[in-house]
């Protein structure tokens, strides 16, 4: 079925965006992933030509449009050529939503000018090491010690880790913790006690630099608290519905992807005499793929007009997530099936989408944490 989701100014915006990944990211990827982080030019790049802050006020170098469907176009353009390095979602429609929303005047003024011109880096530290989609489980304190925090703690799997100059950091400022002792400080590259870990060796997305983070004594200034003192459980909760539908946005956008490339390839791949698309187990196989992701489709197509709108609820996010991620992994496991041999060599593109997109199901919340809060809401 035709999407009627974009304007002409949509699909513009779309052939900027592949214009942009055709000179600035293809020709480096290879050796991004070599290296295991991405070029900070590259950075500079896409905030020179407007792919960063797209959502941010024009008067600190944004964009100036909320449309999310804008955001909608840059994600499936970048995962459409498998181009995870460069994490222009999480700086976009995940971190930039925390600036634009809580920050105050004068710190909109010191961070999104740099934002959005790619100078600046970001990310957000939530997961430690005891501690993954439980909030409740945070054990990095911010202890109050006048006109600034002392900041203790580790956490782990944090993407742009070693790139990142302004980490917003999840840490407990009473001794209780959890949904009412939870603040967002903002800590910045160079301030004394930050240490980065190793950059951690992934199965996949080997490009995108994810690190462990310790800060030791760090001394945070109280002009660095993001949001209300104390406030960070519902922060927090209040952008993860975003942040949940962009990542299904990437899934549904890989699962279609790669079922057009496993099309292409079972009509040219031979065996006994004729090209395996003949073969009526290929074919269903194929028919079963397209009808599931037609009918994902649907479902996360409404689902972004419903987030555009300011409706888009918590649990129809989880639906999305989980959803989208579980079939991109379907999906992806059975489009290798269908290349054989070939689809476990790194140089063809399924094998590459086979690994990068297994954390789809992890990171945002795991499938388990969709399913709780989705069940929570039917039986409450």
């Amino acid at each position: 079925m035709k999407r009627k989701l974009f304007t002409q100014e949509h699909d513009a915006f779309r052939d900027t965006v592949r214009t942009f990944i055709e000179r600035e990211v293809t020709p480096h990827y290879e050796q991004w992933n070599r290296d295991g982080i991405v070029s900070r030019d590259a950075w500079r790049a896409a905030g020179k030509q407007g792919l960063l802050g797209i959502a941010v006020p024009e008067e600190y170098g944004g964009g100036g449009e909320p449309d999310f469907r804008y955001a909608v176009a840059l994600a499936e353009e970048f995962t459409r050529v498998g181009a995870s390095g460069l994490a222009v979602g999480l700086h976009n429609d995940v971190i930039g939503p925390y600036l634009t929303a809580l920050a105050t005047d004068e710190q909109k003024r010191r961070w999104l000018p740099g934002f959005c011109s790619g100078e600046i880096i970001t990310a957000i530290a939530m997961t430690e090491p005891g501690a993954g989609s439980d909030l409740q489980g945070i054990k990095t304190t911010a202890t109050d010690a006048g006109d600034h925090w002392v900041l203790n703690g580790a956490k782990t799997f944090i993407s742009n880790g070693i790139l990142a100059d302004l980490v917003i950091v999840v840490a407990k400022t009473t001794p209780e913790g959890g949904a009412k002792g939870l603040s967002l400080l903002v800590v910045e590259r160079g301030m004394e006690g930050f240490e980065r870990g190793r950059n951690l060796d992934k199965i996949g997305q080997h490009a995108q630099d994810t690190a462990e983070l310790f800060f030791n004594d760090v001394k945070v200034p109280k002009t660095n608290l993001l949001g209300d003192l104390n406030g960070a459980f519902i922060h927090l909760m209040t952008n993860l519905a975003q942040e949940r539908m962009a990542i299904a946005v990437a899934a549904i956008a890989a699962a279609e992807n790669l079922l057009e490339i496993t099309k292409t390839y079972v009509k040219e791949r031979e065996a006994f005499g004729r090209p395996i698309a003949k073969f009526q187990h290929i074919r269903f196989e194929i028919a079963e793929m397209a009808t599931e992701c037609a009918v994902t489709r649907t479902f996360i197509d409404r689902c972004i007009e419903e987030h555009n709108a300011g409706a888009l609820d918590a649990v129809h996010a989880s639906m999305a997530k989980w959803w989208a991620t579980e079939l991109q992994k379907r999906v992806a496991d059975r489009c290798l099936q269908l290349h054989g041999g070939y689809g476990y060599m790194t140089e063809f593109p399924v094998a590459r989408a086979f690994t990068d997109g297994r954390i789809q199901t992890i990171y945002g919340g795991t499938t388990e944490i969709m399913k709780e809060i989705i069940g929570r809401s039917l039986l409450s």
